[in-house]
């Protein structure tokens, strides 16, 4: 691609500004998958790994998103090794609120003191004097949401995060947490077979405040040869993955999709997403098929 394809592939998705201080585009990367199997432990391929961040980057993405407990630590500092000193306009988000055990498990922790030890271990993975979008990982129901969040605004006052984002919540929790602290995002999961989250999401829009799908891929049978995301793939010369990742991107301004590959090509492919443009129909035949 040329230096002009980049570009315009970078707008192609549109921007949102995250926390009203942070301009993203809204096709943005997600850095989980650049560790072991399980996300735990080293990449099979450290290099293509830092590969993959660096074309990010030259695509034109502009918000990354990651966690401490990628790996756990493996991504974060895959992203600080490979791209700081980073771009003026590169936004890191980052998480804690979780431990890990062991591959594929997660037991949340929002223990005020772990969280703040967990950021300042992502402070110096990411090479940041602050981290521009800091959220919650999980609630963690041992532990009172206000002492979590707390540490949160804790963190902020002192310089070191500059915006708050919460993880799979509810509705009222968002609500709950807003009565603590503004919430610049939401991460929840959602695709277009599976949107339980949509509350979430259309409070989100009411409020203009960033949402962020994790697992934006899934679609089940839709994308099955004879499936309607299939069948629409087909009439933009694209893939499913690609018009399922177009279709949230129309489903609503506020969302931010961050995909997230190990590989280069992969990558790539994603980012043709932000060229397709889906018709009204194809939206609403799409949502009334993932039911």
């Amino acid at each position: 691609m040329t230096d002009t394809t980049e570009q315009q592939l970078a707008a192609a998705s549109g921007t949102f500004s995250l926390g009203g201080e942070y301009p993203v585009h809204r096709l943005g990367y997600g850095a989980m998958q650049i560790t072991g199997p399980g996300i735990f432990g080293e990449p099979a391929d450290p290099d293509e790994a830092r590969r993959v961040l660096q074309r990010a980057v030259e695509l034109g993405v502009n918000f990354i998103d990651t966690a401490n407990s990628y790996g756990p630590e493996v991504s974060e500092r895959l992203i600080g090794e490979s791209l700081h000193p980073y771009p003026d306009d590169l936004v890191i988000a980052t998480k804690a609120g979780l431990e890990r055990p062991g591959p594929g498990k997660w037991v949340p922790n929002g223990d005020p003191a772990y969280l703040k030890e967990q950021c300042e271990g992502s402070l110096r993975r990411l090479k940041l004097d602050c981290i521009p979008l800091f959220q919650l990982h999980r609630i963690d129901p041992k532990v009172p949401a206000e002492e979590s969040l707390g540490a949160l605004v804790e963190l902020r006052e002192e310089g070191k995060i500059r915006l708050i984002g919460l993880s799979e919540v509810s509705v009222a929790e968002l609500h709950a947490a807003q009565a603590l602290t503004p919430i610049a995002s939401v991460q929840n999961k959602y695709n277009l077979g599976d949107r339980s989250a949509e509350d979430v999401l259309e409070e989100c829009e009411r409020q203009g405040i960033g949402f962020i799908p994790w697992f934006p891929l899934n679609t089940g049978g839709l994308a099955s040869d004879d499936g309607p995301l299939a069948e629409a793939a087909r009439r933009h010369s694209a893939s499913p993955a690609q018009l399922a990742l177009a279709w949230l991107l129309a489903r609503s301004e506020v969302m931010l999709p961050i995909p997230g590959t190990s590989s280069v090509s992969h990558l790539e492919d994603n980012m043709q997403a932000a060229k397709l443009s889906l018709s009204a129909d194809e939206v609403a035949a799409l949502e009334s098929a993932g039911g």
